[in-house]
């Protein structure tokens, strides 16, 4: 094997003590695979025991939700004393063999909570097209370190391996991040210093929920990619900062659901989105780097490891295509996935084709075949649609 090719498949050390076996990530997707009442399904369960049998050092969940009042879909899980803790337990026992680790990544929708499920409420309150919601209240912020706390140890004790803080995409502790988002006049907006508060105080109780030898990581915008948004100059001021914190690992990603955002995942790119912003955030921490977005060849890869720009690469896509893709990437032995093409995708419909193909891979049926995108889409709105009515019998409002 190329010595380039073997640093992608060496041990990484977190700060904490653990060790992860290679350096490939599943990053956290929303797989939308509840069972609309909070709980794991079996297709969840089995997804994840393919991805730790396909060879990741780690899986994170998307979008796990303490609360159940603010959730990105109705197929978002929900950990919280009234949880099915069995179901868990088996996700998380599942989900981590072959020496992969399963992480939670602690989630909250906030001002993009979902409005058929949920009232939405960000760092202010905001009335534009395509968004609406109200303002948190110093109290309700004052409460949310201790919620993501409770979830983090909670998934602690149920066997999952680490957890990750999600402040990326425009969600709710990215939202406190972002100017585009956060208009407040209190100690939780205006200055950077103010609006990254929140997020600091959240690393420091989730930490002391868990102990020093569980991983907490986090993962961090580069960009909004939106004009008057939160900006990569900003960024790395957050990433100084995080380096004084109890982090293991800064996950790198960028973009919002800001109105009128594009998606990055859905750009015609072809390298790794946010690769120069690691480069430049290198110097600015000792914490492991792990860069999520637009690897699509081994090669792309190899060469972020080798030249010491990151620690981790976050794959997601590329494992909805190939479940199986680091092995085969460990041993050469399959091209490079294929992605699809679409001509003239609805909005959402290329998340919709990637998201039912993850249903498919957790009923172990997908196919190679080409992808039907109008199917999908119907396919996935009618499962939102019917998951909407079960989860408010669940949590009413």
């Amino acid at each position: 094997m190329p010595k380039g090719a073997n640093m992608l498949f060496q041990p990484l050390e977190l700060p904490c003590g653990v060790i992860l076996k290679n350096r490939i990530a599943k990053s956290a997707m929303s797989d939308s695979l509840g069972d609309g009442q909070g709980s794991p399904t079996d297709a969840q369960i089995r997804l994840y025991q393919r991805w730790a049998e396909g060879g990741v050092a780690v899986s994170i969940i998307g979008e796990v939700q303490g609360n159940p009042h603010f959730a990105e879909k109705p197929g978002n899980l929900v950990l919280n004393a009234r949880s099915d803790m069995a179901s868990f337990t088996k996700l998380a026992s599942q989900g981590a063999g072959n020496g992969a680790q399963l992480w939670l990544q602690l989630g909250h929708a906030g001002a993009m909570a979902h409005a058929p499920i949920s009232q939405p409420k960000g760092p202010s309150a905001l009335d534009i097209p395509g968004l609406t919601c109200a303002a948190l209240s110093e109290d309700e912020i004052r409460d949310l370190p201790s919620e993501f706390a409770r979830t983090a140890a909670l998934g602690k004790n149920l066997g999952f391996g680490g957890v990750q803080i999600h402040a990326a995409h425009g969600f709710l502790l990215s939202q406190f991040l972002s100017p585009l988002f956060n208009h407040r006049h209190d100690a939780y907006g205006g200055s950077l210093a103010n609006r990254m508060r929140l997020l600091l105080e959240v690393i420091d109780e989730v930490r002391s929920a868990v102990g020093p030898g569980f991983p907490v990581a986090l993962k961090l915008n580069a960009t909004d990619q939106l004009q008057g948004g939160f900006d990569e100059a900003e960024s790395l001021q957050v990433v100084s900062a995080l380096d004084q914190t109890s982090l293991d690992l800064i996950d790198i990603s960028g973009g919002t659901y800001f109105p009128g955002a594009k998606s990055a995942s859905d750009s015609a790119g072809g390298g790794p989105y946010f690769l120069e912003f690691a480069k430049r955030a290198r110097p600015l921490t000792r914490k492991p780097l792990m860069l999520t977005g637009g690897f699509k060849t081994r090669q792309q890869a190899v060469e972020a490891v080798t030249e010491g720009s990151v620690d981790m690469i976050g794959l997601a896509r590329a494992l909805v295509l190939d479940p199986k893709l680091p092995a085969e990437w460990q041993t050469a032995t399959a091209p490079d996935p294929v992605f699809p093409r679409f001509v003239s995708p609805p909005e959402g419909g290329i998340t919709a084709w990637y998201t039912m193909r993850l249903t498919k891979i957790g009923e172990d049926r997908e196919t190679s075949g080409p992808p039907d995108l109008d199917a999908a889409v119907r396919d996935y709105e009618a499962r939102d649609t019917n998951r909407i009515a079960a989860w408010k019998s669940r949590f009413p409002l």
